[in-house]
């Protein structure tokens, strides 16, 4: 109980304060994400990798998460032969459960577990996590007419991307950032949690409990909250990672759908309403499954 009521309940109030603001005011939630993903998002980036200590426990994470993307594919594909399912209804699976909400619900969620340093940790994660979305994620929304041209280009038009870019640079060169600059997007960036965690609210409450396909949807859940965490605990395990960043990976992977990957099936018309479906259910049910997975990490 103190896990959910000093790591899990702050997050929730951000998100019910998102919640209920949309629910009552009816807010366009384009013009909010367009200040989250160009200005505060790439500004907490900036922050995070500028001045990082990188070492090799950056390389763990990342064949962590090609591992993981790699293995939560593959159980797709298995589950999809074994019951005989189209191509399309596979790629919904992979969808909704290949892809976790590690920006932010994870984050917040790893900053009140973990600590700066777990936060670090998961802002990194973070970025990879958005990487492989816009690469992979637009793949399967896309599913044969998109291509990987449209992959690349919606990489190279994520303002994170330069944010990124920009801070390796002045990390690996004698240049530095401004004291007065840094300022600044120190300041930026303290906004990008909370504004994300609101959004996410708000997205919610755009979202409807309809008639779910309720033997998919609960397939889907089943996988992203439970399976996803096994198979990051089974990776974490054979890689000899600090097991503050072990606990971090672990708990990201266990974080609901991503609500960005409904955006795409909207955009391609891929399967909107299953994956609106499981991103609500799986969001919903996290509060148990990530207080119960934060004790058993203890």
């Amino acid at each position: 109980m103190s896990i959910f009521i000093e790591v899990v309940l702050p997050v929730l109030l951000v998100f019910g304060a998102g919640y209920a603001i949309q629910k009552w005011k009816k807010v366009d939630i384009r013009p909010v994400s367009v200040v989250a993903l160009y200005a505060a998002t790439p500004a907490l980036v900036f922050d995070t990798f500028y001045g990082a200590d990188f070492n090799a426990q950056y390389t763990w994470m990342l064949l962590f998460a090609a591992g993981l993307l790699a293995a939560l594919i593959m159980f797709n594909k298995l589950a999809a032969r074994l019951v005989k399912a189209d191509e399309s209804k596979e790629s919904g699976w992979i969808l909704s459960t290949a892809f976790m909400n590690s920006g932010n619900y994870g984050a917040p969620i790893i900053l009140f577990a973990y600590g700066e340093q777990g936060f670090a940790y998961a802002v990194t994660f973070m970025v990879i996590q958005a990487i492989i979305m816009n690469v992979f994620g637009v793949y399967y929304a896309a599913k044969g007419y998109a291509g990987a041209r449209y992959a690349v280009k919606s990489v190279f038009a994520m303002p994170v991307t330069y944010a990124l870019f920009l801070a390796l640079f002045l990390e690996f060169t004698p240049l530095s950032m401004p004291e007065n600059l840094l300022g600044t997007i120190d300041i930026v960036a303290d906004a990008a949690i909370p504004l994300v965690m609101l959004i996410l609210g708000m997205q919610l409450a755009n979202m409807s409990i309809g008639h779910f396909q309720w033997p998919s949807v609960t397939y889907g859940v089943v996988v992203r909250l439970l399976v996803s965490p096994l198979i990051a605990w089974g990776l974490t395990a054979l890689m000899p990672m600090d097991p503050l960043l072990a606990n971090v990976l672990i708990v990201s992977a266990a974080m609901p759908s991503a609500a960005t990957i409904v955006m795409y099936a909207v955009q391609f018309d891929n399967q909107p309403r299953y994956i609106s479906s499981v991103t609500l259910v799986s969001t919903l049910l996290s509060v148990f499954t990530i207080t119960i997975l934060l004790s058993l990490l203890q």
